[in-house]
């Protein structure tokens, strides 16, 4: 593919350290939907400009930002995770900017629908429990004490921007990352105060596998993006685009064939041992106090069950929402998991974004003429103009 290539830039401050890295990939950069994304390379002879006007090391483990522009167009954006060196070779391992979560403790204390419960005005003024005021009996009864309520409820893409708050307003840990702002509409905690959502400094929680929890256990996408300032020349933006509930549209403008952009396909798969029509999610607690929920979508087949344990889930809201996603999961029919397409009328490269649903016409040995709907979750690009799509049937998802 012609008009690559890749861009060095130190992670803090961003500053541009060279503008035509000679890397030559070992697996292709890869953007993911709710996914922070990779790629691998190697270096090799020795590469002549190592180290940076700094005195550090160009590729430097946690302190470079690597970029792959296609004519013109970030394509592709990470942080340098981990070097290795075999004689004049190098390999480097890159991870997309959200990855960074991960490793971070939460240093603080957060709280949503907490259990209030008020100053009672007259407690200890019956002090010999007859039901009277002291000093006022047969004139003014005691009242009942005030009954608990819920406090303040946070929508949960409000908490997913706090945690990344948190991390960014860390010394050295500004990576950059901006976010959506609006809602999702869905509040974490229950109403009443029965079950509050609480991330507290002394549980030692790590904001990636926080982050990943919301994401999983409630109904929003993500993405990560990267692109060049407007009018800057030098200066990378760095966004996380927040769907609501989803990202991505039904793209019937599009069209992906066999023998026309269609090149190569994986192998169909169905679910196999991992079919369920019916699941079963546990969570905080034990035995007979534990929190439990069921969800089932009987579709002519036999009764199959999983079992799934998330001890992080108490609120049904929670547990109904992680049971649902694991039921779509595991009652797809026949999936197309790979294409391999290439530049073509039909799709341009650039004309959809993760999340989109396409139509999948592909002949199968044995099955036939495959025509399903599939969503695009993750997506590779290789030198030579090949794309792969890595795909899930768009009734996979929940919502």
């Amino acid at each position: 593919m012609q008009d690559w290539r890749f861009i060095a830039q130190r992670a803090l401050p961003e500053t541009i350290l060279d503008w035509e890295v000679p890397l030559s990939l070992t697996s292709n950069p890869r953007r993911e939907l709710c996914g922070a994304g990779s790629m691998t390379g190697v270096i090799e002879p020795e590469y002549q400009r190592m180290i940076g006007s700094d005195g550090k090391p160009i590729l430097q483990e946690w302190g470079t930002k690597l970029y792959l522009e296609i004519a013109g167009q970030i394509r592709w954006g990470g942080i340098v995770t981990k070097t290795s060196f075999d004689g004049g070779k190098a390999t480097i391992q890159c991870e997309g900017f959200t990855s960074y979560a991960h490793g971070i403790p939460y240093e603080d204390y957060l709280i949503s629908g907490p259990l209030i419960t008020p100053k009672d005005p007259y407690a200890g003024k019956d002090k010999n429990h007859d039901g009277w005021i002291d000093g006022k009996k047969g004139k003014q009864r005691t009242p009942k004490p005030p009954k608990p309520y819920g406090g303040t409820r946070y929508d949960v893409l409000h908490v997913y921007r706090l945690i990344w708050q948190h991390i960014q307003t860390r010394s050295y840990g500004n990576i950059g990352l901006t976010f959506d702002t609006h809602p999702l509409g869905e509040l974490l905690g229950a109403k009443d105060g029965s079950d509050p959502w609480e991330l507290a400094w002394w549980d030692n929680p790590d904001c990636g596998q926080v982050l990943d929890t919301l994401t999983r256990t409630t109904p929003f996408d993500w993405v990560e993006t990267h692109a060049w300032a407007a009018g800057t020349g030098n200066k990378i933006n760095h966004r996380v685009r927040l769907g609501r509930p989803r990202l991505g549209r039904r793209r019937t403008d599009l069209r992906f064939a066999d023998g026309e952009n269609i090149i190569a396909i994986a192998k169909p798969e169905g679910m196999g041992d991992e079919y369920a029509n019916d699941v079963v999610v546990l969570g905080k607690g034990q035995g007979r106090k534990m929190a439990r929920a069921q969800v089932h979508a009987y579709d002519g087949r036999m009764r199959r069950v999983a079992t799934v344990t998330d001890k992080t889930l108490s609120s049904s809201a929670s547990l109904a929402n992680r049971g649902r996603a694991e039921l779509a999961g595991r009652t797809r029919q026949l999936q197309i998991p790979q294409i391999q397409i290439i530049d073509h009328p039909n799709a341009r490269f650039g004309s959809w974004m993760l999340g989109d649903d396409i139509r999948v016409q592909v002949e199968v040995p044995w099955v036939g003429v495959v025509d399903v709907w599939h969503r695009i979750i993750a997506d590779e690009v290789s030198p030579d103009g090949v794309l792969t799509l890595h795909l899930r049937r768009s009734d996979a998802f929940h919502y």
